[in-house]
């Protein structure tokens, strides 16, 4: 029997992993000082050890936060490698906030060598969290009240899929797989592979029946032909709005017979199109623009002036 569990295995509440951001945080580290402890010969020079000061984490532009939580780490991390006293990062918003232009959103303090070295990986890792959720909202209030949800998909940028999956859930979307080993999704090159979609579907639930199946349909014929298979999740490839309809109808008149299908229209989704896919009966949208193509939400730290 082919498995019915959900096809996100993410909660929605679901933190970052601290051992995803303890690992990311030291590379992206070793990115700007070089190998550990690393330098900065500008702050180094400039700035005495012992100088303690403030700043503050602000928005240049409207959208949703995401991200902050990285921020300590970074600060940790930072302190550590250069023997500073400890700085901290007082968050004044949540990860998944509405905020506008000029808001604060946290405030640092400590060793001013700390906070400039910590600046750029910080807003680095933060800005680019928080366009995928502002991007992600403007897709979730597109859906509202239609019934579908926004899916992200794994075009995301390599070594950040923790944290940009996580920024999707913080601007309101779902996770659909976190990679090639929790959900199987069966598509055109399988079927080429084995020689059809059923054949496809078997060799899956033979090789790991505990996941759950998806197929990828282009046409009606395929759908159904998913569904007597044993798929019961469609990735609706590339439809036009009249072809999605025609699919989701003859899918649901299946569902008597052979169980909730759940269905996603996929490729060259668009925010104007939105409301209208999700008119036809699909419960899910997949916009791999979430995470490939979501411009930064401009963040800046602004150190406090000394007296």
């Amino acid at each position: 029997m082919t498995s019915t569990a959900p096809h996100t295995v993410v909660p929605a509440s679901r933190p970052l992993d601290p051992a995803w951001t303890r690992r990311t945080v030291a590379v992206a580290l070793d990115e700007d000082l070089g190998a550990a402890p690393g330098r900065d010969v500008t702050s180094q020079a400039t700035v005495p050890p012992d100088e303690l000061g403030a700043g503050r984490l602000v928005a240049r532009e409207p959208g949703v936060v995401a991200g902050l939580v990285v921020v300590q780490e970074v600060l940790d991390q930072v302190v550590a490698r250069l023997g500073l006293a400890a700085a901290t990062c007082e968050q004044r918003v949540a990860d998944g906030t509405r905020v506008e232009r000029g808001d604060v959103l946290a405030v640092l303090t400590g060793p001013v060598q700390a906070l400039l070295v910590a600046e750029r990986t910080l807003l680095n890792l933060a800005s680019r969290a928080s366009g995928v959720a502002t991007h992600t909202r403007r897709w979730a209030d597109a859906l509202e009240g239609s019934g579908a949800q926004v899916l992200d998909t794994r075009k995301t940028t390599p070594g950040l899929r923790e944290l940009e999956k996580y920024a999707v859930r913080c601007g309101g979307g779902t996770n659909k797989r976190m990679g090639l080993h929790d959900v199987a999704m069966v598509k055109d090159n399988h079927v080429v592979a084995t020689g059809s979609v059923a054949a496809a579907v078997r060799a899956v639930r033979a090789r790991f029946p505990e996941v759950a199946i998806q197929v990828e349909a282009d046409t009606l014929d395929q759908a159904l032909e998913a569904v007597e298979a044993g798929a019961r999740f469609l990735l609706l490839d590339n439809m036009p709005a009249p072809v999605l309809r025609e699919v989701v109808a003859a899918v649901r008149a299946r569902e008597g017979a052979v169980g909730r299908v759940e269905l996603e229209a996929t490729g060259n989704l668009t925010l104007d199109r939105a409301a209208e896919v999700a008119a036809t009966g699909v419960d899910y949208l997949s916009v791999g623009a979430l995470t490939h193509s979501s411009p930064i939400l401009d963040l800046a730290l602004d150190l406090d002036e000394r007296g």
